[in-house]
């Protein structure tokens, strides 16, 4: 995994695959291997860029303060190291604050944006509990609690679910509970509604079935000139991980009518 200090901050990064750029930025408390399914889809046709955000996989914990505009920065780093401008942006949760914060601040090297579990404003969201969670005392405990609460609620008894859930349930000896806080606190200041209204920019909003932000990723993608709105059925906030089959699909066709998807 290369690894680029552009912002001052080490941010790991996978690539794979050749073509035009496709970038990936994970949700807490994932890492970049929450796209397992899209890198191994999505390196057919594009370069792939999976990036590990601040506090996750082999990134620089971070546990100080720090804000969305400063996680936008780490990634837009990534992209102006590997020469990716012109991506396709693809971004869970706080990656879809992210990816609409790049969209917005940078959006001449953008092509397109995918925010997956996403609304333009923090209502909504219980960031006071999970700020408490990170900073108390069972870290892995909370950890998988929490990853739990974000697919659909039959998922984490199925043999798959368990698996997959477990890949990152291992990651914690590696985790710092402090940072991964300093993150929530960073969205929970977070709001693009107005900027959402006059971006011009193709986006692509996706919630799962039984994601608790379905309603405000619908009112998202009606506030935006260019926005679209698909549901993936069965699934929670990982969606992408749940059904890849009907995430990349929407993906696909949403790349197909943009005339962003390259012919093999």
């Amino acid at each position: 995994m290369p690894l680029s200090r552009a912002n001052g901050v080490d941010i790991w990064y996978e690539v794979s695959g050749k073509g035009p750029p496709m970038v990936l930025v994970h949700a807490n408390p994932f890492d970049h291997d929450l796209f397992l399914y899209q890198r191994a889809r999505f390196s057919t046709w594009f370069k792939v860029i999976a990036v590990d955000i601040r506090s996750y996989g082999r990134s620089a914990r971070v546990e100080t303060p720090f804000t969305i505009d400063d996680m936008t920065a780490d990634v837009m780093g990534v992209i102006h190291d590997e020469k990716a401008e012109g991506a396709v942006i693809v971004g869970v949760s706080v990656g879809s604050r992210i990816v609409m914060k790049m969209a917005i601040d940078y959006g001449p090297e953008i092509a397109a944006v995918i925010a997956v579990g996403s609304g333009s404003e923090p209502r909504g969201a219980n960031f006071d509990r999970r700020i408490k969670g990170y900073e108390g005392p069972d870290l892995p405990g909370y950890h998988a609690e929490h990853l739990r609460s974000l697919v659909s609620p039959d998922f984490p008894g199925t043999q798959l679910g368990a698996y997959l859930l477990n890949i990152f349930s291992e990651r914690n000896p590696t985790l710092s509970g402090k940072a991964i806080a300093q993150g929530f606190r960073a969205l929970a200041v977070s709001d693009v509604t107005n900027e959402c209204r006059t971006l011009d920019k193709a986006v692509m909003v996706i919630n799962g079935e039984f994601d608790n932000a379905l309603p405000r990723g619908r009112a998202m993608a009606e506030i935006l000139p260019r926005g679209r709105h698909v549901m993936i059925p069965g699934t929670g906030h990982a969606c992408c991980l749940e059904d890849p089959a009907a995430f990349d699909a929407a993906v696909i066709e949403f790349l197909r009518a943009e005339k962003l998807m390259p012919a093999l």
